[in-house]
């Protein structure tokens, strides 16, 4: 049901109604693309039933999903017409179209081929925790998920959010933990990661299907490489990669938790529950633990850890806070009016 998430803090001004909130979105529908439409966005039923409510609430935890259609134009295409026209242009007056009127034959050639374009469709899942007050969004870029991060703003009254930060920024903890040889309490460390230098080089190691408990590991660390992703598993039933800017990614439940699950092709219906009932369930425990792995949630107008990958991680909330001020993990959402198609 999740392959990635990017996790925010919802602010408190927000009241949880479903009934408001299935309201707000049930007037934005997604409808397809018009012939000359480039984009269209809009939500749809997670449980991917015509009539279904647009907000699923599934033992407490809210489901949402928009769908978005793009017509995919290819540069050369464009490109190809616009000349075309522009030879037409030169032909009959004597002289080449100049740099502003080439710009808009460019987008009249656009307006020409959209109505011929192939739509691209997509989804982007969202889940609301309203008692722990968090929203994750399953998407493997800060770019997606603004996509629903936007429409949702938009649509629910003080629905205000920020990226949720921790005390000790991903990167510095995982270059500790490979140090160190010693995942975090309930979690183990994969087989996987990448290590990328800060200088201009920007040099990249990767490590796939390989013990990272070696010394060349550390040594790629202790000269400057940092870790960008790591590969882990927590409690032995959820497997994940985490990014340096704290993006869960490449989520994979381990077998033994859907032992016993109800609901089979026969019964979409319970199936899409159970599915979902399990699914929150893990991940409602999983991100706490990662958080606290991190020093815990870093409150606004907090400094954030230091630590050095060769001193062992201290417990929740004992370690040093930094001098300067604290940057972004994750860059906050965009605009409404910057709002930039998700394919990336």
């Amino acid at each position: 049901m999740f392959k990635n998430l990017i996790v925010y803090r919802i602010g408190p001004e927000w009241v949880p109604d479903l009934t408001v909130a299935e309201q707000a979105l049930a007037k934005e529908p997604f409808v397809p693309c018009a012939p000359s439409q480039p984009l269209s966005l809009g939500w749809v039923s997670p449980r991917g039933i015509e009539y279904a409510p647009f907000v699923e609430s599934i033992g407490g935890q809210w489901l949402v999903k928009l769908k978005l259609e793009q017509k995919m134009l290819p540069a050369s295409v464009v490109k190809r017409r616009t000349d075309e026209i522009a030879a037409q242009i030169e032909q009959s007056t004597g002289r080449k179209p100049g740099k502003k009127q080439s710009k808009e034959l460019k987008e009249q050639a656009t307006h020409e081929l959209l109505p011929m374009a192939f739509p691209k469709q997509a989804h982007v899942l969202a889940w609301i925790d309203p008692e722990r007050r968090l929203l994750m969004v399953d998407a493997g870029s800060t770019k997606r998920a603004e996509a629903v991060v936007t429409p949702l703003v938009k649509a629910w009254e003080h629905f205000a959010l920020r990226p949720l930060q921790t005390r000790l920024s991903p990167a510095v903890a995982m270059a500790a933990w490979l140090t160190q040889g010693e995942a975090p309490a309930g979690f183990s460390i994969d087989r996987e990661c990448e290590l990328k230098s800060q200088d201009e080089m920007k040099s990249v190691v990767r490590y796939a299907r390989h013990a990272l408990d070696i010394d060349e590991v550390r040594e790629h660390i202790a000269q400057g490489k940092a870790p960008t992703r790591l590969a882990m598993t927590w409690a032995g039933r959820v497997g994940f990669t985490l990014t340096e800017q704290g993006v869960i990614r490449k989520l994979a439940f381990e077998d033994v938790v859907f032992e016993g699950r109800q609901g089979s092709a026969d019964r979409p219906e319970e199936a899409f529950d159970t599915d979902a009932a399990i699914a929150t369930g893990e991940l409602c425990q999983l991100i706490p633990d990662l958080v606290e792995a991190l020093d815990g949630e870093l409150q606004p107008g907090e400094l954030p850890s230091e630590l050095s990958p060769t001193t062992p991680a201290a417990p929740s909330g004992s370690a040093a806070r930094a001098s300067a001020p604290a940057a972004d993990q994750t860059p906050p959402a965009a605009a409404a009016d910057e709002l930039a198609p998700p394919w990336a």
